[in-house]
């Protein structure tokens, strides 16, 4: 009986290390694009443009489910006269559908998805910042992932 559990646990401590090491190995399935855009005197709209490759989806900022999902967020360093105008905006073709192993429905993008932070601030500023997501296929999710980013407001 002690063989059956020691063998147990040391087939647990296996796969973990296989799957996280594959997951860290694999192609990144995310292509992303940044930009902006005057709509107003100083005032700009900021694109965060994502295309997944095929099979990937990354969750919603609004997720639904059991709330252990890890979702998209923004982070903007400090800019000085840089003004924040509302909360992240997310557009692309919303998906809700119950999932094995998550309690009630989710929500996610496929193949693509835009999110737009609009700012007011000087012309020539830059904003800078990162953001966290988490992208998964049918059979895993990839280890959330930090990102920096750049615009040049002209």
């Amino acid at each position: 009986m002690r063989k059956i559990g020691r063998f147990l646990c040391c087939t647990l401590i296996v796969l973990t290390f296989v799957n996280t090491s594959f997951a860290q190995g694999m192609k990144d399935p995310t292509h992303w694009t940044y930009e902006s855009k005057k709509i107003a005197n100083n005032v700009y709209e900021l694109h965060f443009k994502l295309k997944l490759d095929e099979g990937f989806h990354i969750w919603a900022i609004n997720v639904g489910g059991d709330g252990f999902q890890i979702v998209p967020k923004f982070y903007f360093d400090k800019t000085p006269k840089a003004k924040w105008m509302g909360n992240i905006k997310e557009k692309g073709k919303l998906m809700s559908e119950n999932m094995e192993g998550i309690e009630g429905k989710v929500n996610y993008y496929s193949r693509e998805v835009s999110y737009t932070q609009i700012v007011q601030a000087p012309a020539g500023s830059i904003i800078k910042g990162k953001h966290e997501y988490q992208v998964c296929n049918d059979f895993m999710c990839l280890p959330p992932t930090d990102k920096p980013f750049t615009f040049q407001l002209n």
